[in-house]
């Protein structure tokens, strides 16, 4: 179909049968794959509240400094109540499930199938495993309470961007989302202010979807005191969820 001058295929227009029928066929699988994906999420996540989610870097190793800091969180977030759910791999995500493992609430690890760098840690209650990373981040966001990113490298930034994204355009509930370790983050925080604020991409309020904590216990009393302030638990957002008609 011709329009201005440009080709622009109509609908169900097919010029190579073959290819478009291998095509569909492939695309097909991958919906189920995907759909399987989210029902298993669901059948073993969907109880498991309050929750907190972990991020960090899968390069982190177990003489490094963050390493030992995030398994303090995650004891004390396991101990306070809150289960904790990481990536399952090496890493930060291996601390956050080392500290939950021996702490009093479930440690969870959300595994993905990747070429490198990802294997599965020794230290998670309930592992799940994912093709694709589509449904394995809606897990990491639907069933959490809160946000704790220690440092890390573009797959950290981006479970950190995606969920800030989600609250400004309120597809999803406002959650805490603390980044530990001030002055890793010094920098990203400064060219948030410099150039997105002071150019007018996003607006000022926008920061504030952020904080920025170092000691471990105050990552557990900055959870407590967010859902303290609004009087409600953070376990009874789902019903929040459903009658705002949140997606997430």
């Amino acid at each position: 179909m011709e329009q201005r001058g440009k080709k622009v295929p109509r609908l169900r227009e097919v010029n190579d049968i073959e290819r478009a029928t291998a095509k569909k066929a492939r695309e097909s699988w991958h919906v189920l794959t995907i759909m399987a994906e989210f029902i298993e999420s669901t059948e073993r996540l969907s109880e498991l509240r309050p929750a907190v989610s972990i991020f960090g870097s899968a390069r982190t190793r177990p003489d490094d400094p963050h390493y030992a800091l995030c398994i303090d969180i995650a004891r004390r977030l396991s101990d306070a109540g809150y289960a904790v759910i990481s990536g399952g791999g090496p890493g930060i995500m291996e601390a956050a499930n080392k500290g939950a493992y021996d702490g009093a609430s479930p440690s969870v690890g959300l595994n993905i199938e990747l070429p490198h760098e990802q294997h599965g840690n020794d230290w998670q209650d309930i592992s799940l495993s994912f093709r694709h990373f589509f449904a394995r981040k809606v897990a990491f966001v639907k069933y959490a309470d809160a946000y704790v990113v220690l440092p890390g490298g573009f797959g950290t930034l981006d479970e950190l961007t995606e969920a800030l994204t989600l609250m400004q355009t309120g597809k999803s509930r406002l959650m805490p989302v603390i980044l530990v370790g001030s002055q890793f983050w010094a920098g990203l925080i400064d060219w948030i202010k410099t150039r997105l604020i002071d150019d007018g991409m996003i607006s000022p309020k926008d920061l504030n979807l952020l904080q920025v904590i170092d000691e471990p216990a105050d990552v557990v009393s900055a959870i407590q005191k967010f859902y303290a302030e609004r009087e409600e638990p953070a376990a009874t957002h789902v019903e929040t969820e459903r009658q705002s008609g949140m997606f997430l």
